[in-house]
């Protein structure tokens, strides 16, 4: 049950934020709303405030904001408050909020990590030595706590990093506390990549509560990070340089079950990083995605009219044709994983 009510949070906050972002710059460009809807078939329940109806629906994987104007038959709109009345720019600025608003929800999720469970920092004790490394070689052992480098006091462990990288090949004096005694030794870093100096020592994390401004700095800054490494890690898919790691909802859904277990703090990191993924996969060019319609906003902004509504509607209704296909594919092998990781799954 708590991974039930888990996943209609995970999936609930992710729905949210991305039709918000589209709902919100709809309503500030002055586009008429008629639908706000979390979730897609049977409507559950709804509220009518204004001129927009806000509904829940049966199904939690996906969401609509129906706007005046997007769908060709609609028979009156009044004139300025339709999607298609507005310029390219507005027009593209409604669709990309929604994957926007996904990264603002990962840097939010991420700073209440860091505000209230804490960053993981380094300190300044080694935590373990690699073996036949200069620093094994020379006697530094695991729990020693680094105090000075050269005669100059080490405060953090970037400190000791840049001290370290900065002597490649040189002799350096290392003073560690070692069962409260300080300890001299002398160490020779070998030259690594791009001529860094390493001794083979990794440090202790320790967990660090943020402040609010440290904690959205940071989590800024993380969101960033995981956005490149998926950007990578999809590169060398296509290029065939990984192999192709698909996961649907079944996944996603085990994989909630395990933070569960976990934690709340991993559940709202797990939500993070499928929030980056639900804003970048939604970049993408492939039809009924927010990135084809900006694609096809591109087109009409370099041709001077829009492509026929019509036809592009068509593309769309094909292009989600092929995600649920693709859908029903990675459903299937994650069961079949799932079982083969679990033979005695009933």
């Amino acid at each position: 049950m708590a991974t039930f009510w888990a996943s209609i949070f995970v999936f609930g906050i992710l729905i949210f934020f991305h039709e918000l972002g589209h709902f919100a710059v709809a309503k500030a460009v002055g586009i008429k709303v008629h639908e706000f809807s979390l979730g897609f078939g049977p409507k559950l329940v709804g509220v009518a405030r204004g001129e927009t109806n806000y509904n829940l629906r049966l199904f939690p994987l996906g969401g609509f904001v129906r706007m005046a104007g997007m769908d060709p038959e609609e028979e009156e709109v009044e004139k300025g408050t339709g999607f298609g009345d507005k310029t390219v720019l507005q027009r593209v600025s409604v669709i990309v909020a929604g994957p926007i608003m996904n990264f603002f929800l990962a840097i939010l999720l991420l700073a209440l990590i860091f505000m209230f469970q804490g960053y993981p920092a380094p300190n300044t004790t080694i935590k373990s030595i690699l073996p036949g490394q200069p620093a094994e070689i020379a006697g530094i052992k695991a729990g020693d706590r680094i105090d000075m480098i050269n005669d100059k006091k080490m405060n953090t462990w970037d400190d000791i990093t840049a001290s370290i990288n900065s002597h490649a090949g040189e002799k350096i004096s290392v003073l560690v506390i070692r069962e409260q005694k300080p300890v001299e030794i002398t160490v020779v870093p070998e030259a690594g990549e791009g001529g860094r100096g390493l001794i083979g020592i990794m440090p202790e994390q320790e967990m660090k509560r943020l402040n609010p401004l440290a904690a959205i700095a940071t989590g800024f800054s993380f969101t960033v990070k995981v956005t490149v490494l998926i950007l990578s890690f999809i590169g060398k898919m296509i290029t065939g340089q990984a192999p192709a790691d698909l996961g649907g909802p079944v996944r996603v859904i085990w994989e909630i079950d395990q933070a569960v277990q976990t934690g709340i703090f991993y559940l709202l990191q797990l939500a993070a990083f499928l929030s980056i993924n639900l804003g970048l996969f939604n970049l993408l060019p492939i039809p009924a995605l927010d990135g084809s319609r900006i694609m096809f906003l591109g087109f009409e902004g370099l041709r001077g009219r829009p492509v026929d509504p019509a036809k592009e509607n068509f593309i769309h209704l094909v292009g989600f044709g092929f995600l649920l296909l693709l859908i029903v594919f990675i459903t299937y092998n994650d069961i079949l994983q799932l079982f083969i990781q679990n033979p005695q799954a009933p």
